[in-house]
Formats: C-alpha cells, structure tokens, sequence
C-alpha cells in the first residue's frame, strides 16, 4: 500500500504530495474528459480534441515511467507488473468504476502481501474519486471503508516505529478528499442535469404559451373578422336593395343609399385593417375611427335604420368610466344582434337597444318584434351567438339568447368590469 520513508517527516511530506497530485491529476482528467466529450465548435472544447481515454492513460503512462525510471534492474519485473495491475484498470474508470475499482483494491492487497512499496498506489485514490463522482453514495462509502482499511494495513506494515499516527492521519485525510471531491463532482452534474431538464422544460412551456397566444389571436381576429364583415356585408346589401328599388321613384333616397354604402365599405375597410393589427398610429384614419364604443351606438342605430331596420336606442348611466376594451365588446355584442335581426327577421320588424351603465356593470339588452321561423332539420351554425358568449364570458357575463315570451327575439347580458377578462375581450 501507501509507501513510508526512513525519516517520518519525509515520509509524511511525500505521502502527502503523492496524495494531493493523485486527487488533482484524478480532478484534471475529469474535467479534460469531460471538455473532450463535447461536441467540436463547442465552449470549453478549444483546448483539445482528444477522447477521454486519452486523458485517462495519462496517469498510468506516467507511474510507469517513474517505475521504469528509478527502479533497480533486479527489483524492476515485480514492480512494472504491480504498477500495470495497481495503474491500468483507471483507462476503463468511467465505463465501469466499480469493477475498476475492485480490480486496484485486488491488486494494492496482493501488492501489500508481497511487501512491495510503490508510488502507484495513488490509483486507489483515483479510483475512489471515480466511485464517488459515478457511483451513489452507499458505493462512496463501502469504497472509503476498503481504502481507509488498507491505509491502516499499510501503516501497521511500512510505517517506522512511533510514527504510525502521523502518516496515518494524512493519508485518511486524502481519502476523505478524494472522497468528497467525487461526491461534489456527482453533486454538481446532478444539479447541471437539473438545470438543463429545467430549461428544456421553460423552453416547452414557453412554446405551448406561444402556441396558445397564437390561438387565442387567431379567435380573436376570426370574431373581429366575423362581427366586421357580416354586419357590413349584411347593412350594405339592405341598402343596394334599397337603392335599386328607388332609383327610378326616388333618384335622391338612391344616392343617399349608395353613399352609405361607400360609406359602410370604408367604415369595414378601417376596422378590418385595425383587427388585423396593420392600421399604424400615424396614419389619419387611426385619429378618425377610433375603436367603437358606447357612443358609436347611436350611429350604428342610423345605420341599421338606413338599411330598413327601425332601432330604438336607450342609454341609461354615464359610460366615461367604462374602459375602452368593455366599450368595444358593448359595441360588437349590439352590432351582431342588430344584424342577426336585419338577417333573419322580415320587412317591418323593430328593434330597441337597452344599455344600462353602473360604477361596476354594463347589462346590455337587444330586442326585436319580428319572428324567427325555426331552421328545419338543423341548429344554428356560425361564429355569431358563440362570438357573442365568447366576449360576454370575458367580462364575467352569460349571454343569454332565445325567443321572447311575448313574441320577438332577445339578447341579454351582463358584463363586470371587475373581472380580469379584458384582455381577450
């Protein structure tokens, strides 16, 4: 095992020095390994391309020269073969370091049978380190106990007389070292693996909350796209209609008709370029159609009633402290519900609108008079009514549409302003 001097304080500072080059040549390979490992073009592989096995002959390449070196000529076969046993297994350390280090253990123990001192046996010390930074911690610690054995058979057998404790403590306090250097080694690439595991899992949350925002933004411009165009498409037929009838009776209602259509087309025009997100700040029509809100209703109500569709508007509370967001889905809810009722109804129907403002709720009531024959063999089908539950349920409201008691269609729902919904309003 370890080897003792003539003199016990040479003896201790070579024991010493053996120990502490074997720890660092074990942390040194370890972390030239680990560099060589890496991909090329990688950090950290600047320094050398070459495998780790490479890196793990070093030792055993250097213990034997030092053997071939000093050796006496009659006392070189038995320490070369020593050497090879107690040096060679650490080339195979990171593939299998228990049975590397068994194989050094067996070889330091038929090395102190046969009385034979030599500096290779810092291998132990590499192959515990190995143990410790591979292994778990039970393993650690049944290695530690066999070198810390053989550092005490060692002692007993080589150390001079009186000078057992001495060397003794220095070489369990290497053993320790080693020991604990591994553990920290396992302990650091564990929590590496943590971090990296934990970064891969960010990268996959951030990528569903990518995909989710993606989806969400695609059901808010189909909702925008969906209220935008039906309910001008819907306005501006009622009015060419309008128009084509009244050209030859009455060439001035005609034109009026047909400049609100041109002015309908423009109105879709900048809502379709504002819900799409490509109408800029600077341009004038973002200063002169802003986002609708409360009081757009009025001017919606002469547009409906433009087309053909008599509307009554009742405002009741102030509506300054209604955010803009809210206004725009008042707006959206009683412009899908006037063109559902200009779509679906026949000539003559009216409509009333009813919005009720308060400090913490907008109730916003739609109804009209004209019946609505069922549609035979099928349910209703669109993004309208789901659009419209959609921007309630963003407030906090249930959106509540049916036939009346009385005879007539009815929308009704109630939005909290309180509620965090508003931005997928």
């Amino acid at each position: 095992m370890t080897e003792a001097a003539a003199e016990p304080g040479d003896a201790h500072r070579d024991r010493v020095r053996r120990a502490r080059t074997a720890v660092r040549l074990a942390r040194y390979a370890d972390l030239a390994s680990a560099r060589a490992a890496r991909p090329v073009g990688t950090a950290g592989h600047r320094g050398s391309r070459l495998p780790s096995a490479v890196w793990d002959s070093l030792l055993p390449a250097l213990l034997l020269l030092h053997v071939l070196t000093t050796r006496a000529p009659h006392e070189l076969a038995v320490a070369v073969v020593l050497t090879a046993a107690l040096s060679l297994p650490l080339v195979w350390r990171r593939r299998a370091p228990l049975a590397v280090f068994g194989a050094v253990a067996a070889a330091a123990l038929v090395q102190w049978l046969v009385d034979v001192q030599l500096p290779a046996d810092v291998a132990l010390l590499v192959a515990l380190h190995t143990v410790a930074a591979n292994s778990g911690r039970r393993a650690a610690l049944v290695a530690g106990a066999v070198v810390e054995v053989g550092v005490l058979l060692a002692c007993l057998r080589w150390a001079t007389e009186g000078a057992f404790l001495t060397p003794f403590v220095a070489v369990t306090a290497m053993t320790v070292a080693a020991a604990v250097l591994g553990v920290n080694v396992r302990t650091t690439r564990a929590y590496l693996a943590a971090l990296e595991e934990r970064a891969v899992r960010l990268v996959q949350e951030q990528e569903q909350q990518a995909r989710a925002a993606v989806a969400e933004e695609r059901t808010r411009i189909t909702r925008e796209v969906h209220d935008i165009v039906t309910h001008n498409l819907s306005v501006m037929v009622a009015l060419t209609d309008a128009a084509v009838y009244a050209q030859h009776r009455s060439p001035d209602r005609a034109t009026a008709a047909m400049l609100q259509i041109s002015e309908t087309g423009r109105q879709a025009l900048t809502d379709m370029r504002r819900s799409l997100g490509v109408l800029r700040s600077d341009e004038p029509d973002a200063e002169l159609h802003p986002p609708p809100g409360i009081a757009q209703l009025e001017t919606l109500v002469d547009q409906m009633c433009a087309a053909g569709l008599p509307t009554r508007l009742e405002v009741r509370g102030g509506h300054a402290h209604v955010p803009a967001t809210a206004q725009l889905t008042v707006y959206r809810l009683v412009q899908e519900a006037l063109t559902n009722t200009l779509k679906h109804t026949p000539t003559g129907t009216h409509a009333k609108v009813r919005v009720r403002c308060s400090t913490g709720t907008v109730t916003v009531d739609v109804t009209d008079s004209g019946p609505r024959p069922p549609r035979p063999g099928a349910t209703p089908s669109g993004h309208g009514i789901p659009g419209m539950r959609e921007r309630s349920a963003a407030y906090g409201g249930k959106l509540q549409a049916g036939p009346l008691p009385g005879g007539g269609w009815g929308v009704h729902t109630r939005l909290f302003l309180g509620s965090g919904g508003a931005a997928s309003a």
